[in-house]
């Protein structure tokens, strides 16, 4: 089954689950599920956390459904921001000592992701060719800080850079990108 196939059938199962079609439901859960913990456990690190955090996104998706348009988003996609929105949730909560200005910087934004926002297929293809303009580097910088969730800090010590470097590169990767998607 090729991508779009398997994309367009996972999009007709959540719209049948926004239905309460359990059955549909149930089969969307054991497609999505393993892509979904993984986003729960690269952000959490943690496997308790990122289970419980599964279930409460599947449990979100159960009761919000109805507000699930493939116009917008694939399922996936969709899935992804609400596992994404409820891992940064959940490090917010547990989070007990007073952020210092560094560590602001650090915490990801609310918005849909870029993987997200680029979900869309003529979009996404215009993201890809843009991205591959950029330099080997900084393309693997943004696709691991936007696509997985990786801090700049985590980035800057894998590739053992200064973290101003690594901020400098997604910033200007981001305003190249931005560029070239307005052509």
């Amino acid at each position: 089954m090729s991508d779009a196939a398997q994309r367009d059938e996972l999009d007709r199962l959540l719209l049948a689950a926004a239905q309460r079609d359990k059955v549909a439901f149930e089969t969307l859960y054991r497609r999505t599920s393993p892509k979904i913990f993984a986003i729960c456990i690269r952000m959490l690190r943690d496997r308790y956390e990122a289970e419980e955090t599964l279930q409460d996104v599947y449990v979100t998706a159960w009761r919000q459904a109805a507000t699930f348009n493939p116009q917008l988003a694939s399922a996936v996609t969709w899935l992804g921001t609400i596992a994404r929105n409820r891992a940064i949730d959940r490090l917010r909560r547990y989070r007990t000592q007073q952020l210092d200005e560094a560590m602001v910087e650090e915490i990801a934004d609310e918005a849909p992701t870029p993987a997200a926002l680029a979900q869309f297929s003529q979009e996404r293809q215009r993201l890809e060719q843009c991205l591959q303009t950029l330099p080997d580097t900084q393309r693997k910088v943004v696709r691991e800080a936007f696509y997985a969730g990786s801090s700049y800090a985590e980035l800057a010590a894998r590739l053992s850079v200064p973290l101003g470097t690594m901020k400098s590169w997604i910033r200007r990767s981001l305003m190249q990108l931005k560029l070239c998607l307005e052509k």
